[in-house]
């Protein structure tokens, strides 16, 4: 069974966008390596307007969507094995560990909030994780979906080109990636790093893990203290 995503929206019309271009989009609709389905929240109203939403309790601005509401949409899917995946600027940050291990698996269910969020009760009751894919706050949890969609897509067996691609992502061991360059050899003055045309490849190699370990240290203390952290414990 291809894996399968399924988003619980406000806005069905927000898909594929970027998912249905380029290698993902061929996966899905020419080789059914994986599945999209959306769901139309507002289609589980008892409203005959379909409101989904009200003041929150305790007062404040906004409005919150409803825990009834949500569980009956999300009521009437087959879940199997799957994650539920909400997103929130308050969540667990996405990282490509978890996004991995979702890859694995037979499929993700992501709930795109809108308002001020979602009712708490439905998350804690039908065990929701709370995911943020940055630390930023988005008008609604469409544009987080469909990152955390792509992230694992891309994974999965026959969605890339070449296979080896996602094995040089940064993030795979602890490290950013190292710059990419092309031709013309010269651009603008700018030249490309002779090592790269050299056609030493060990030397292309340890050129490109200095530039990873430069660029961690520099963008992402936090990564580079994990990567120091990690090769302290197997003894490198």
């Amino acid at each position: 069974m291809p894996f399968l995503a399924t988003v619980l929206t406000m806005f069905p019309e927000a898909f594929p966008g970027p998912l249905g271009v380029s290698l993902i989009g061929s996966a899905w609709r020419e080789h059914d390596l994986w599945r999209l389905e959306t769901v139309d929240i507002r289609e589980f109203s008892d409203s005959k307007r379909g409101f989904l939403d009200d003041t929150p309790f305790g007062g404040g601005p906004g409005q919150v969507m409803r825990a009834d509401v949500i569980a009956r949409a999300l009521g009437s899917l087959q879940i199997a094995d799957r994650p539920l995946l909400y997103m929130s600027a308050r969540g667990r940050p996405l990282t490509q560990a978890l996004v991995k291990e979702w890859a694995a698996g037979p499929g993700v269910i992501v709930l795109a909030g809108r308002f001020e969020g979602v009712d708490q009760r439905v998350l804690d009751a039908r065990g929701f994780e709370e995911i943020a894919v940055g630390d930023a706050v988005l008008a609604g949890g469409e544009a987080a979906a469909l990152v955390t969609i792509e992230a694992c897509v891309r994974l999965l067996p026959g969605v890339l080109g070449n296979e080896q691609s996602a094995g040089q992502d940064s993030f795979e061991d602890g490290l950013l990636e190292h710059p990419q360059f092309t031709r013309p050899r010269t651009f603008e003055g700018r030249d490309i790093p002779e090592v790269l045309a050299s056609g030493h490849h060990a030397e292309v190699a340890r050129w490109r893990k200095a530039e990873r370990e430069k660029t961690t240290r520099e963008r992402r203390p936090d990564l580079w203290a994990a990567h120091l952290a990690n090769q302290q414990a197997k003894g490198d």
